[in-house]
């Protein structure tokens, strides 16, 4: 029996596309339906590596997690990582194809999309059901054109959708009503419910508004999902504003600050530091102050030598001095530890114009970025504590120099990173550097922490998804579809 394929799409970016779908996953789990997340094209700087050693975004590795199942590269058959504001770097079924503007993706997308179907088709022969997370809107008429990404892959092979939109934003009648009818005859008649997210009061209020869409729609409303506080799940590319709420009671917190670089990938990175009841992580955006820390840490980037520019063109350089200067720590991960070294090479254009830039030079060693890019699952333990370490590796660059005599992280493959002489200064190409109990508690010590708590942030990771479940379970009406109801699936 061929697997059942729902989509969910969004009338804005941000409408809670990802969020329903992993607790979609979850759900469908938990009623014994062998079920996998599927997103035809991500645009995101946000990604994981596979089972299979290639790469995808990082909301369908979460959304694998729900099913509970490990991703892989037919779950997003086609990555976009921008590198500018024109292009990107193009990965098909995990493994870099090439950097593309615009109008060359434009001329490529009749291949991507078959590269969609061939990775649809085998998931479908392997799972139940498939549930599958649209991109944008599919209401962007200048996208229409050859697309793969919504009502164009929707169309391809015949699956029905859902609509949602937030309320938080406001306009939400409008959002819904303006989307549908800026569909085609067609696709409007796929829609077969419409989701309002994230809202907030007394729903009674609202229901005059839900029939009055309804009989104007035609389409029936299937659930109004509650404004969830505090819910966590992975960000599939945005990064949230400001610090940490602080916590409660009299806790010693250590003052973690990021950079918001441009090109910032992986910002997932920090989420494990952001859910520590010990931790106040401030995140610093261009022509803002740089507050005091106890640890700064410079994150990975898709464009690592534009993003040294435009730290030192925000005040990072002598901020950085300054602070290592009053005994802080710092720790660069991946693009971020690029930037430790004395010179950074892009001798191929690989992120940009080709060139070289003079690194922070506060690591002895250089960086050449070549076109072979790094997967890899890696496990190991940090080599100044006695702590295990877990994450996986997605990098271009090359690195070199006696500052990797002394590396951060041991694993079972060799060494990775570097600790300066004086102990201030980490770096490691390890994503997920904080994600392992032991490493983050041996971490935040290291940082400064005299009592780090052990906090496990990947089964609080999987609370929230619970969470988000148990909310779908109360308030969407999924099983009036006739589309996911347990019974239409053989054991």
């Amino acid at each position: 029996m061929p697997a059942k394929t729902l989509m969910i799409m969004g009338t804005t970016s941000d409408a809670g596309k990802s969020t329903l779908a992993t607790g979609l996953c979850r759900l469908l789990a938990r009623r014994g339906i062998r079920v996998a997340p599927f997103k035809p094209q991500n645009m995101a700087l946000n990604s994981a590596v596979t089972v299979d050693g290639g790469e995808i975004g990082r909301s369908q590795a979460v959304q694998a997690l729900a099913c509970g199942i490990e991703p892989h590269t037919d779950m997003n058959p086609i990555l976009l990582k921008p590198n500018s504001n024109t292009g990107s770097q193009v990965i098909v079924q995990g493994r870099v194809l090439s950097n593309m503007d615009a109008r060359s993706y434009h001329a490529y997308k009749p291949r991507a999309m078959q590269a969609v179907l061939e990775s649809h088709q085998r998931l479908a022969a392997q799972y139940q059901c498939v549930v599958v997370e649209g991109a944008g809107s599919p209401a962007e008429i200048n996208l229409r054109e050859g697309d793969i990404a919504n009502m164009g892959f929707a169309e391809a092979v015949d699956c029905p959708v859902l609509l949602v939109a937030d309320i938080d934003r406001g306009g939400v009648f409008a959002h819904l009503v303006g989307t549908l009818a800026l569909l085609s005859p067609s696709e409007r008649a796929r829609v077969v419910g419409l989701v309002i997210n994230r809202f907030r009061g007394d729903v009674a209020l609202l229901q005059p508004g839900i029939d009055w869409l309804e009989q104007h729609t035609g389409k029936p409303v299937l659930g109004v999902l509650p404004y969830l506080q505090g819910l966590h799940i992975e960000a599939e590319d945005s990064l949230s504003q400001g610090a940490a709420l602080p916590a409660a009671g009299a806790v010693q917190r250590l003052r973690v600050v990021v950079p918001a670089l441009p090109r910032l990938s992986n910002h997932t990175d920090f989420d494990a530091l952001r859910l520590h009841p010990q931790v106040a992580v401030s995140v610093v955006r261009a022509g803002e102050t740089i507050p005091p820390a106890d640890l700064m840490v410079l994150p990975g980037s898709k464009n690592v030598r534009h993003d040294l520019d435009w730290l030192r063109a925000n005040g990072w350089e002598p901020a950085i001095h300054r602070h290592l200067r009053y005994g802080g720590k710092l720790i660069g991960i991946c693009g971020g530890f690029q930037m430790l070294g004395r010179q950074l090479h892009d001798p191929f254009g690989l992120e940009g114009p080709a060139g070289s830039s003079i690194g922070f030079g506060l690591l002895d060693m250089e960086t050449t970025l070549t076109a072979h890019k790094r997967l890899a699952q890696a496990e190991g333990r940090l080599a100044f504590a006695d702590a295990a370490v877990s994450g996986y590796e997605i990098h271009m660059g090359v690195s070199s120099g006696p500052a990797l005599d002394k590396p951060a992280v041991t694993l079972a493959g060799g060494c990775d990173g570097a600790v300066s002489a004086d102990g201030q200064v980490l770096g490691s190409y390890l994503h997920g550097l904080f994600d392992h109990p032991e490493a983050c508690q041996a971490l935040l010590r290291w940082a400064g922490l005299q009592q780090p708590a052990a906090h496990d942030y990947r089964a609080e990771r999987d609370k929230h998804i619970d969470r988000l479940a148990d909310m779908l379970e109360r308030h969407l009406k999924l099983d009036s579809l006739g589309v996911l109801q347990s019974a239409d699936f053989p054991a």
